[in-house]
């Protein structure tokens, strides 16, 4: 069967909004949750999705609120991390699933790491491609000013940059700089938009047909909300206190991910600074693993994801 056949959509309502959710598999060994970053959608997990339900469990991608084919949120300016917490734990309510583990990169990686702590009775572990639990996050006050995280921070900014163009080009553009190993940062007198063009070729692992399904999902959500979510929000994001994750923790970094280059990641890892916060943690590197490592080497990712969820099997 192919992918269509094997993935099967719904709506959920939670918490006053639909949120559109992809699933696959029986889930005879237990339940996957998969948390997308920007600029993803649960089209990002399809090779994850379909590995762990020919593995025996089930696997739910969300798309979160005001992605993809989720409803948009009334006030995108009041978004928070609390939300997706929260929509998080009403969807595995919904579905009736009383623990899970949770696969998450990107700023998906934030809700996550927050649930398993929040709720470690819901959580079977957690594993998150590209983000390491930074209690607080990162402080980008050494970066430029054209550090593309302070350029969003700005309201409509990223709203007048993108506007320029149609949906599928600046889909095509932040997949391209995001897949570098360099931390996208415009000149004084660029936008972020600037930094590649048509002419720079898409990786070699991202299709046109790829590239055709996240645009079209974009073209629903449109961009609002997703600057507000991440970019905007994370200045409201408060350190836990005394935070220690009771389930285990599996990060899996591309060595040349562009988030390595952040002030305090390589530290957090290779310090010993996350074991303090998750005894049970194992950090696994991939030699070439970019931003994107769960599309760029699918059959890589898939190996070490199976190989935790058997590692940690569910107690009935």
């Amino acid at each position: 069967m192919n992918m269509e056949q094997q993935v099967e959509h719904s709506h959920l309502q939670i918490r006053g909004l639909s949120l559109h959710v992809a699933q696959a598999g029986k889930g005879e060994l237990g339940t996957v949750v998969f948390l997308h970053g920007f600029p993803e959608i649960w089209y990002s997990w399809r090779h994850q999705m379909l590995a762990v339900a020919a593995a025996g469990y089930r696997a739910v991608a969300p798309d979160w609120r005001g992605y993809g084919l989720s409803d948009q949120p009334l006030e995108p300016e009041a978004a928070s991390y609390d939300d997706l917490v929260e929509d998080l734990l009403a969807i595995l309510d919904a579905f009736s699933i009383p623990k899970a583990f949770l696969v998450a990169k990107d700023f998906g990686a934030m809700p996550a790491y927050e649930f398993a702590l929040r709720h470690p009775s819901r959580t079977c572990g957690v594993m998150c491609l590209g983000i390491p639990f930074l209690n607080g996050g990162s402080s980008f006050t050494s970066l430029p000013e054209g550090f593309y995280i302070l350029r969003w921070r700005e309201p409509g900014r990223a709203e007048a940059d993108f506007g320029r163009y149609d949906v599928k080009r600046v889909v095509r553009t932040i997949y391209v700089l995001f897949s570098r190993s360099e931390i996208p940062i415009a000149k004084e007198d660029q936008e972020i938009m600037d930094l590649a063009d048509l002419s720079t070729p898409l990786p070699e692992w991202f299709t046109e047909d790829d590239l055709a399904v996240y645009a079209s999902l974009y073209e629903k959500s449109g961009f609002r909300y997703p600057m507000e979510m991440p970019y905007r929000s994370l200045h409201k994001r408060k350190p836990i206190e005394d935070p220690k994750f009771q389930v285990p923790v599996f990060v899996v970094m591309g060595e040349k991910d562009y988030v390595f280059k952040f002030p305090g990641v390589e530290s957090v890892l290779k310090d010993g600074i996350m074991e303090k916060f998750a005894p049970d943690l194992k950090i696994t590197y991939i030699p070439e693993g970019s931003h994107f490592v769960q599309e760029q080497f699918p059959d890589k990712v898939n190996d070490l994801l199976v190989s935790f969820l058997k590692g940690h099997p569910v107690s009935a």
